[in-house]
């Protein structure tokens, strides 16, 4: 007779059959979450036009969107522990989904804007949660198939988003960009209560109010600048006074939770050296690689004058790339272990973005998909190992707490990388404000320095880091 005590530890090795459940599960949310994020911007004008407003005002609901995922990312591994991860995961889809679908029937911009901060409230609670539960079904020998589960729809969305909602708008209605989540979200509330482990912590400390207020105040004003950088909202002087503001708030909070027994933010996950950088050297190689999906189809529709059809088919091509590294990623980690892998993806990722600048109005349309879909592969490639290595070496302790602080660092870097990209075209573009193929060229050779400068921070990395992950082991001692 086989006790309690005798069973697998994790959901997968109980029933092999949630290896697939369980991420696709997972991954269905974050594919909503990270297509919210992108497919309503090419539906501005007509949603503009339906709720009697203008596209530049309505540049809020993207904004809005993204604040509140920006606050309530940091609290989610607190409700996790407190309610259960089941319970918060399917909570958290019905609350996006209702959003999404009150978002649908909206019959006036302000009720839009209302809903969008739902549909952002439920995202926040989803994404962190829900890598939360694939790194608590799977064993760390299985962690990299967990992680690029979860990996694929934060790369795939942002491609994918503008094309579908283009498609959407075009040839049914703006209302469906919305409505495609419904069906998607009663499914997933569904097999999250009947397959998913309701993981939660038995000994959980009170809710640190005045640590969310500083990092969700902190979290949102940093958030809100670098929107304002990529698509302004505010005056520059105003900008810069937020970003000011945010700074210091977070700043307070890093004092603030060195005297506090369990912060909103658990800080002393940075004390792991495999979690700081995956996070914080990963991040930003992110960034510069973060930037492509925003410079191209601009290149591609301004510089070129491609119809956003043609500019949206090639720039999906990317997510096929994404699809291609996954069954190859586990054997180039154990025959080459996390280091050489994240520092020859940040070289050959800098090279493949500074490539772009050679793409003209003449190159052929194939070529250049071609082109995007090697980028995908690079860029996947990337972003799945950091990813990995974040989690790696946690303890199960901290896994919550790191899923929430790590879902914040991801954010921040997808947002970072518009905004940089954003305003680096807007200085070659000088007073003008005219942008010809030739300034796009320059902003995508000064952004491929980006991912060079996370080389230092990969080369911390010892023989022993993620080694139970990938499987590697290098001959030689550890550096020390």
């Amino acid at each position: 007779m086989v006790t309690a005590l005798e069973q697998p530890q994790f959901a997968t090795e109980r029933d092999p059959r949630l290896r697939l459940i369980i991420p696709t599960i997972v991954a269905i949310a974050f594919l909503m979450e990270q297509l919210d994020s992108t497919i309503i911007t090419t539906a501005i004008p007509a949603i503009a036009r339906s709720l009697d407003t203008t596209p530049v005002r309505l540049n809020l609901a993207i904004t809005t969107y993204i604040l509140t995922l920006a606050v309530f990312i940091p609290v989610s591994g607190w409700f996790a522990d407190r309610f259960g991860a089941r319970r918060v995961f399917a909570l958290a889809l019905f609350t996006f989904t209702l959003g999404s679908a009150l978002c649908g029937i909206a019959n006036s911009f302000g009720m839009l804007l209302a809903m969008r901060a739902l549909q952002g409230l439920g995202g926040a609670m989803m994404t962190p949660v829900g890598r939360l539960i694939l790194l608590r079904s799977f064993p760390r020998s299985g962690l990299i198939t967990a992680m690029t589960y979860m990996t694929l729809p934060a790369i795939m969305g942002p491609v994918i988003g503008p094309l579908l909602g283009g498609l959407l708008t075009t040839y049914a209605s703006w209302r469906w960009i919305f409505y495609v989540n419904v069906p998607f979200g009663c499914l997933g509330i569904l097999a999250a209560l009947r397959f998913v482990d309701d993981f939660h912590e038995q000994a959980v400390q009170r809710f640190d109010f005045a640590g969310f207020l500083m990092v969700g105040c902190g979290v949102a004003l940093l958030q809100f600048g670098l929107e304002s950088i990529g698509r302004p909202i505010i005056p520059v002087s105003a900008t810069v006074l937020v970003l000011a503001a945010a700074v210091l708030l977070l700043l307070a909070f890093g004092r603030y939770a060195r005297r506090v027994v369990a912060p909103a933010v658990d800080l002393t996950l940075f004390r792991f050296r495999s979690f700081w950088v995956g996070t914080l050297a990963g991040g930003l190689c992110r960034v510069g690689l973060n930037g492509v999906p925003f410079l191209l189809p601009l290149m591609l529709q301004v510089g070129f004058g491609m119809s956003p059809v043609t500019s949206g088919s090639l720039t999906f091509v990317g997510s096929f790339g994404a699809l291609l590294i996954r069954p190859l990623l586990s054997p180039l980690l154990r025959r080459f272990g996390f280091n050489v892998v994240l520092i020859g993806s940040a070289l050959v990722g800098s090279a493949a973005v500074a490539g772009f600048a050679l793409i003209g109005a003449d190159t052929p349309h194939w070529m250049i998909g071609l082109y995007v879909f090697v980028f995908g592969i690079i860029r996947s490639a990337q972003f799945m190992t950091s990813n990995t290595l974040s989690y790696a070496d946690l303890p199960a302790d901290k896994l919550s707490r790191a899923t929430s602080l790590g879902g914040v660092l991801q954010q921040l870097s997808v947002s970072l990388g518009v905004s940089i990209a954003a305003m680096v075209l807007g200085l070659v573009a000088g007073e003008t404000h005219i942008v010809t193929p030739e300034r796009f060229h320059e902003v995508f050779l000064l952004t491929a320095i980006i991912p060079l400068l996370s080389i230092p921070g990969f080369l911390y990395l010892r023989a022993e880091d993620g080694v139970q992950v990938s499987g590697h082991v290098r001959k030689g001692s550890s550096r020390k």
